[in-house]
């Protein structure tokens, strides 16, 4: 009875080890991640946009998974279809596929054609949240911590904001490939479905939106030198009452009149430019603005 149970057990034991076998290290993940990382944004074409950097990226687990021959051959086919996500949160889709053709080189029952169909799937939804989070808040944030040093003359405000970003980015990209080699193509799936990533993104967005809030108030100056004189006082239009009623008025008009004109009307931002440098020639030349 006891031989019988031993034998259930190292049966059991012999099943279990090809799901948990691996036939890449941390190492190699991690450089397949850097490679990704350098030629994300360097090799775009307009037939296949990133579709060449993730293949560069995928060459050295390719190589090591299904050495030469024709399974190596048609991995590189596959990985060199079109493909276009976000460098950085799209690192979660690159994790994703170096599991499932890690699993699919230890015998599992992975076609091709599911590989490169949850890539397509996810690279989408991936490339809108980290687009969102990376290019609209965090970079802009940074910037904008830096503009008083700027307009000290300080070379600081040139450098470091982009340093930040640089250390902020490749955090969440190590981050996110790892989340995707280990998590698998499911996980993704829930994180996509739960609700949790569209929390980050107004928690981000309400965060942008302080941070240009600040700046607006105390970079953009508009003022007007408009005085009302009667026969005994002079009444400042700019101090006596539009800083009585708002202190800003004029700058916070001029923000959601800009903001108006892009979402409402033609989101042109060259001609919104345009627009507010004919408005205050005209408005400063005729001495209503200063």
């Amino acid at each position: 009875m006891n031989s019988l149970q031993n034998n259930d057990a190292n049966t059991a034991a012999v099943k279990a080890e090809p799901e948990n076998r691996k036939l890449l290290t941390p190492r190699d993940v991690r450089k397949s991640w850097w490679l990704w990382w350098w030629f994300a944004e360097l090799t775009n074409s307009y037939e296949r946009l990133q579709a060449l950097s993730f293949c560069i990226s995928m060459i050295p687990i390719l190589k090591k998974l299904y050495k030469q021959g024709d399974e190596f051959n048609a991995a590189l086919k596959r990985h060199l279809q079109f493909y276009n996500t976000n460098g950085i949160w799209g690192s979660i889709v690159h994790g994703i596929t170096i599991a499932m053709e890690e699993q699919k080189a230890m015998g599992g029952d992975i076609p091709g054609e599911t590989i490169t169909g949850v890539k397509t799937g996810l690279m989408g939804p991936f490339a809108g949240i980290g687009d969102t989070i990376d290019w609209a808040t965090w970079l802009p944030i940074m910037i904008g911590l830096f503009i008083p040093l700027a307009k000290q003359g300080s070379w600081v405000a040139g450098i470091v904001p982009f340093l930040l970003f640089m250390c902020i980015t490749l955090i969440e990209g190590i981050a996110m490939d790892k989340l995707g080699y280990k998590a698998g193509m499911n996980s993704a799936t829930q994180f996509l479905k739960s609700g949790k990533i569209q929390q980050i993104i107004l928690g981000a967005s309400i965060l942008g939106l302080l941070m240009m809030g600040g700046l607006a108030a105390s970079n953009v100056t508009v003022a007007t030198p408009l005085v009302i004189q009667n026969a005994t006082t002079k009444i400042s239009v700019q101090k006596d009452v539009l800083d009585k009623i708002l202190v800003g008025f004029l700058p916070l008009l001029t923000v959601t009149g800009v903001y108006v004109f892009l979402e409402k009307i033609k989101r042109n931002y060259t001609l919104a430019i345009f627009i507010l440098l004919g408005v205050g020639l005209i408005l400063g030349a005729c001495g209503i603005l200063k």
